[in-house]
């Protein structure tokens, strides 16, 4: 129970994850039985429809990569109600056993002797059914970390993080990871507040050769920079009498 509950569910910053986890891991490590499934039933079994806003709008940096991970069960309420009753039927004769065992049963005679363990019998089995029931849970939400892990690896997976690339193919251009690029090249070219496009193009394909106007289903970043409509592009002549394109993020966005 303290496994399923340190690493059902994670969310923030992806550089501070791994010191999150080790955080849940001591948190619930001293915990009781009773405070164990009062937590259980929050926010890990919880009714159908259940939903946790793990990454509040306006609390998240948006300097850095945040992630929420979240694993767990839903159940519809009367079937939920029947699972907790039973574990906390569990709690009760745990702490029966621990605190009320010896008064319970005369362990000076063979008759209470017997009667405990009769009674010990039955608790082992009660407590064995809800250990298997708890061993599923628990291997039911490392099959999915083990997906999810596996999801990650693939290039769909960046395509959504980085490039913000749905596995559909769609995408909205103020999350695109060629919209963030641009931003880049438009601070670290900047002129006078404008960048020449061919250079941040240079720029791009130097550090960041997978952002491709193709990628995003366009033909050239001019009618990148039109369609996202997140800078101002404009065309100066030149020296040698070409009209050079320059641009910049458009104010406000």
């Amino acid at each position: 129970m303290k496994a399923l509950l340190a690493h059902h569910e994670l969310a923030g910053p992806a550089r501070t994850l791994e010191r999150q986890l080790a955080t849940r891991v001591e948190k619930f490590a001293d915990k009781t039985l009773g405070t164990l499934v009062k937590s259980l039933f929050e926010t890990y079994v919880v009714p159908d429809g259940y939903e946790r806003e793990l990454l509040p709008v306006g609390e998240v940096p948006t300097d850095h990569t945040a992630l929420a991970v979240s694993h767990c069960i839903t159940m519809e309420p009367q079937r939920l109600a029947k699972t907790r009753a039973a574990i906390e039927e569990l709690v009760v004769m745990r702490n029966q056993l621990v605190h009320h065992f010896i008064q319970k049963f005369d362990l000076c005679s063979d008759a209470g002797c017997t009667a405990a363990l009769e009674h010990l019998e039955h608790c082992y089995e009660r407590i064995e059914l809800h250990h298997c029931e708890l061993l599923a849970w628990a291997q039911g939400m490392e099959k999915a970390r083990a997906m999810m892990a596996a999801f990650a690896a693939t290039e769909a997976f960046h395509d959504m993080v980085v490039n913000g690339i749905a596995p559909d193919g769609s995408f909205s251009w103020p999350f695109s990871g060629i919209v963030s690029v641009l931003r880049q090249a438009a601070t670290e070219l900047s002129e006078d507040g404008w960048a020449r496009l061919e250079r941040a193009q240079a720029w791009i394909e130097a550090d960041h050769a997978e952002q491709t106007p193709a990628k995003y289903g366009c033909r050239t970043w001019p009618q990148v920079l039109s369609e996202s409509r997140m800078f101002d592009l404009e065309y100066r002549g030149s020296d040698d009498g070409r009209k050079v394109a320059w641009f910049r993020v458009r104010s406000g966005m």
